[in-house]
């Protein structure tokens, strides 16, 4: 994987974030990522980095095997009459990010068989802790392995099926917000009880990955570590007793609906 050319179209957030996140681990060497975006200037600083930049979609993709599609969800059309004359189903590997698009979609505005994957990834794929879900459509096998390999590299990766592809958008890609919220609400919390800011946020981060950190080592269940922290008339349930009365989980789970009805409605 490490010497494929790849195209990243549509180098926002997440695009950027990706390439970065393939050079950090090691997957790619930037000499060999092009990154294509409409205003190179909001990239510029990316090509001290070894970075290829371009406005051209169509002969990025054409001197790529790997393209990987990175624009809202209202550019897919436009997008895709563009550089899909340039894309050989026996040449490349097209990688969809786009929320609430699905692979049957990208196959008919195409019109030809070309191996298509929707990742689902999020912005901590940057620094290699991404959680990533995976499905595909006229993929082989090996093909599938290949980008969940390179994703692998990035965080965890789950292949799934497509029709919870929507779910996974809202937990892992939204769902950085909304534990980033949590860190944000923890700080202030702090901030009121005494702490300076970048202490409080410290505190708080590093709690927030323990916490996450002792599920996936120890493969427990969050009540099961929950349990361990309260005691009898203890501070700590006597803070989540008060976050459950003023709505916590059910504000979290309402959310994560509203999130996922909303991906449905994107394009409109």
């Amino acid at each position: 994987m490490a010497q494929n050319k790849i195209a990243i179209i549509g180098a926002g957030n997440l695009g950027t974030a990706i390439a970065q996140g393939l050079v950090k681990a090691k997957l790619s060497n930037a000499g060999n990522i092009t990154l294509t975006r409409r205003n190179l200037a909001k990239i510029e600083s990316l090509k001290k980095n070894g970075f290829k930049l371009s406005t051209d979609n169509v002969v990025s993709a054409m001197n790529a095997t790997l393209v990987i599609l990175c624009v809202q969800p209202k550019q897919l059309a436009g997008l895709l009459a563009e550089i899909g004359p340039a894309l050989d189903g026996k040449k490349h590997i097209l990688v969809s990010t786009i929320t609430g698009i699905t692979t049957e979609e990208i196959s008919s505005h195409l019109q030809k068989k070309v191996p298509i994957i929707r990742a689902m990834p999020n912005t901590a794929i940057a620094i290699g802790t991404s959680m990533t879900c995976l499905c595909s459509k006229d993929a082989s096998d090996r093909q599938l392995q290949e980008i969940k390999q390179l994703f692998d590299g990035l965080g965890e990766t789950l292949v799934i099926e497509e029709r919870l592809m929507k779910a996974a958008t809202v937990l892992a890609a939204s769902g950085i917000a909304f534990f980033l919220r949590y860190i944000r609400a923890a700080t202030q919390g702090g901030i009121q009880l005494g702490f300076d800011a970048e202490e409080a946020q410290l505190i708080a981060a590093q709690t927030a990955r323990g916490a996450a950190s002792l599920l996936l080592t120890k493969e427990s269940h969050p009540e099961i570590e929950i349990d361990k922290v309260t005691t009898p008339e203890g501070c700590t349930i006597a803070g989540l007793n008060e976050m459950e009365h003023q709505g916590l989980s059910s504000a979290l789970i309402k959310g994560i609906i509203t999130s996922y009805e909303k991906i449905s409605n994107i394009r409109k």
